[in-house]
C-alpha cells in the first residue's frame, strides 16, 4: 500500500508473483511459452500448426501474454514474431516444465489428466 492508502502498481500486479502465475496458468499459453523458450522466436502460423489450435485462439493468448508483459513482438515482413520478454522468464518456464516432468506425483502427474497419484481429481 502507498502512504495515501491507495494500491501501488506493484500491489495491483501482485508483487508476490501471483499475477505472473495467473498469466501463464493455461495449457495453451504454457505450451506457447515452452515453444518460445526453446525456439526464441515464433510466428502465429507456427503456433497454429504445431499446437493444432485455431488462429483466433492463438492470437487471443498472444495478446494476453503481451498485455502481461511476458511477450514482446517485432515485424518480420508480413509476419509478427513473438519472443519471451525477459531471459529470467524464459528460464522460469524451462524450470516449471522440467519440474512437471521430474515430479510425477504433482497434480496431473505423468498422464496430465488432472488426477493425483491415487486416481482422485486434484481440484486444479
Amino acid at each position: 500500500m502507498k502512504k495515501d492508502g491507495g494500491d501501488s502498481n506493484e500491489d495491483s500486479h501482485g508483487g508476490n508473483g501471483t499475477w505472473l502465475l495467473r498469466c501463464i496458468c493455461d495449457e495453451t499459453r504454457f505450451a506457447m511459452l515452452e515453444m518460445l523458450q526453446k525456439e526464441k522466436e515464433v510466428c502465429v502460423g507456427d503456433f497454429v500448426s504445431r499446437l493444432r489450435k485455431d488462429q483466433p485462439l492463438i492470437s487471443h493468448h498472444l495478446k494476453r501474454l503481451k498485455e502481461c508483459g511476458i511477450l514482446t513482438s517485432r515485424q518480420d515482413g508480413k509476419r509478427t514474431m513473438y519472443r519471451i520478454s525477459n531471459p529470467r522468464l524464459a528460464g522460469l518456464i524451462a524450470d516449471i516444465a522440467d519440474a512437471g516432468r521430474q515430479i510425477p506425483n504433482l497434480c496431473g502427474g505423468s498422464g496430465g489428466d488432472g488426477m493425483d497419484a491415487d486416481g482422485r481429481a486434484c481440484g486444479c
